[in-house]
């Protein structure tokens, strides 16, 4: 077991490693073509004159785009740059490190083609604008750090408006997480999660859908209490405006006893707190996690730094403790969702991502870890537990397929066998490369 110094200085070296490993790469993803090239021959099938003759069956067939191009299994990760990670508004150049890591992410955790689109706007209806002009290339759009509120007046648009799937993954894949996070932690302390009193710490995008899909999973709302930076949310705020119509929303339906005051006062009595806020430490203080209820879940999972550091929250009392950092024990990160999700999506070529088949997602995740057993500092798998991306991905086709939103129709053994294999594709791809030397090997 490290110690706490340890774990500190180990915090630190992904950052330093960052800045010598980026431009080593210059860039983390590029095209590669994935058709034969036998002769300089195949051109002439490839592109003219033989594309023609594709071309022309789309323009008769329009479906029949899923069948001659890539548009199945690719998609594009759209930012403004106003919201990335824990560093907020640094623009559009600045965000493409992110969207190529969650390139990566999606290729080699759920054998998705995905290209990162960094838009020099704010304006959200430019946003929808633009999505809408580019979304014929695609089968699937991944908004990513967009900026509240009008991350949910995005997305709520463009689910409305688009002919391809659209989804933020700030609102519903970290609800997913962290609703398989607190599936197993309330089943690691033996409570019901249903009954349980949870504070939720920031009333960002990430917060209010967790909410959203825990009172789908079947959470009662009214023992929950969300803190924003001017304190809980309770009938009587009048400061929010109608900008914020979801935080309007849960003014009226959670925090029963209609607590005032802060994070101090929400976490009091709590079975658990989920941070999704500012980047720590000392957001989350000792002193009110001792306050919390016998045998409390703390997750904290702001980045780059927790809300408070999990060895404080363990010596005030904590049972259960997560972060959102892989160098820390019980990782809640999206990256174990996201990929699954879209990849049962695109595999039943499905026209929306539902909050339900979120919702399947995180309780086949969280099923996974509890085949394993399911321990304080195992919480959830890792991401090199490659048949938890199959597994999910299977639970969103068949839920996709229950709720009449998806266009091909396949048994449960056949979508397993299509996420196994486009995953293990990917996985063997960037391992060849590697032995290849095509992608070379760094060095200090």
């Amino acid at each position: 077991m490290l110690t706490k110094e340890q774990l500190l200085e180990k915090s630190k070296k992904p950052s330093a490693d960052a800045l010598k490993m980026h431009p080593f790469y210059r860039g983390k993803i590029a095209s590669t073509l994935k058709c034969a090239v036998r002769s300089f021959d195949d051109f002439a099938i490839w592109y003219t004159p033989g594309v023609a003759a594709a071309c022309r069956d789309i323009e008769a067939h329009p479906e029949k785009v899923f069948e001659h191009t890539n548009k199945a299994n690719m998609i594009a990760v759209v930012s403004d740059g106003t919201r990335v990670l824990g560093l907020g508004d640094i623009g559009p150049e600045a965000a493409i490190p992110v969207m190529e890591g969650k390139a990566i992410l999606f290729k080699y955790l759920g054998g998705v083609d995905a290209w990162p689109i960094t838009l020099d706007t704010k304006d959200p209806d430019e946003i929808i604008k633009t999505v809408k002009i580019i979304s014929p290339c695609f089968g699937g759009i991944n908004l990513e750090d967009l900026s509240q509120p009008k991350c949910f007046y995005i997305l709520d648009t463009l689910r409305k408006e688009s002919k391809i799937p659209v989804w933020h993954d700030d609102q519903q894949g970290t609800a997913a997480v962290t609703l398989a996070g607190l599936i197993n932690a309330f089943k690691i302390v033996g409570k019901d999660f249903r009954k349980a009193r949870i504070a939720l710490v920031g009333s960002g995008a990430a917060n209010i859908a967790t909410i959203r899909v825990m009172v789908g999973y079947g959470v009662d709302p009214r023992k929950i209490i969300l803190v924003d930076s001017k304190g809980t949310l309770h009938k009587g705020r009048t400061d929010i405006t109608k900008d914020y119509k979801e935080k309007l929303h849960f003014c009226q339906i959670t925090n029963e006893e209609q607590r005032k005051g802060g994070i101090a006062e929400a976490m009091e009595g709590a079975d658990a707190v989920v941070g999704l806020a500012k980047p720590g430490p000392d957001v989350i203080k000792k002193e009110w996690v001792k306050k919390m209820a016998k045998d409390a879940i703390v997750f904290a999972c702001a980045n780059p730094i927790p809300e408070i550091y999990p060895w404080e929250a363990e010596e005030a009392g904590a049972q259960v403790i997560a972060t959102g950092r892989s160098d820390f024990p019980n990782q809640v990160n999206n990256s174990l969702c996201f990929p699954a999700i879209f990849r049962g999506t695109l595999d039943v070529m499905a026209t929306t991502i539902t909050d339900e088949m979120c919702i399947e997602s995180a309780v086949e995740l969280a099923k996974c870890a509890e085949d394993k057993g399911l321990r304080k500092d195992y919480l959830l798998p890792t991401m090199n537990e490659w048949e938890v991306f199959p597994r999910q991905a299977v639970a969103v086709a068949l839920k996709a397929i229950e709720q009449k939103v998806a266009r091909i129709i396949l048994p449960k053994e056949k979508l397993f066998e299509i996420a196994s294999d486009k995953i293990r594709r990917a996985r063997m791809e960037t391992q060849v490369l590697m032995e290849k030397g095509l992608i070379p090997s760094y060095s200090e």
